[in-house]
């Protein structure tokens, strides 16, 4: 597995490839991303990289976060996260990982909360069906039965129920690069990423089969 990097969701628009169609594309702004630890097997058990994005002020860290920045020199980092890889000794302490880590036409996943949209019902949450909609009905959005009967006598875990939609890790995978701007560290992907604008993002390569 390849290491990835943090961005931030800019929002969306269109662009016309070279023969006039339109592409829907997202804007994200990655980096830069700083390497704060290199995990071996002989240490640690695994081999993995840790990055960290966005620089925090002292005063929102706590001592552990703090001293495992600074024993390394480097700035205090708010967003951490670990990538597993075969050999660790290709990268350095406090390299940094930019755009330029990317090239037009790789295919990418890309992670982050989804838009969160409140307590929902069966119907727009899960796609259920209404009932009649005739008069004396009383069953327009009501969920129906949700037990089993006297056996087991209780509701399974995981039924489709109303809840919380939204709001959950996303991962969309296999996006492509359609652009790359150095100077603003943008990537312009083909399709929708989670999130609305200003969302934290994970990009990592993808290995498109």
């Amino acid at each position: 597995m390849s290491i990835g990097i943090f961005g931030n969701k800019i929002g969306m628009t269109q662009i016309f490839d070279k023969e006039g169609l339109a592409l829907p594309v997202t804007v994200i702004r990655v980096g830069p991303c700083f390497i704060t630890q290199l995990k071996t097997e002989q240490l640690n058990g695994y081999s993995a990289v840790q990055i960290g994005y966005l620089k925090r002020q002292v005063l929102k860290l706590n001592k552990a976060e703090l001293g495992h920045l600074t024993k390394n020199g480097l700035l205090p980092l708010l967003y951490l996260r670990e990538y597993k890889v075969p050999d660790p000794t290709n990268y350095s302490l406090g390299q940094v990982i930019n755009v330029d880590y990317f090239q037009i036409g790789q295919f990418v996943n890309v992670s982050g909360k989804s838009i969160g949209k409140g307590f929902s019902g069966n119907q727009k949450r899960h796609n259920f069906k209404r009932g009649p909609m005739t008069h004396g009905s009383k069953n327009h959005k009501a969920p129906g039965s949700i037990g089993p009967g006297t056996t087991p006598g209780r509701v399974f875990p995981g039924k489709r129920m109303a809840g919380q939609l939204g709001a959950k890790k996303v991962t969309i995978s296999k996006l492509e690069i359609l652009g790359i701007d150095s100077k603003h560290s943008l990537l312009i992907l083909k399709g929708s990423v989670p999130g609305k604008s200003g969302n934290l993002l994970n990009v990592s390569p993808s290995d498109k089969f």
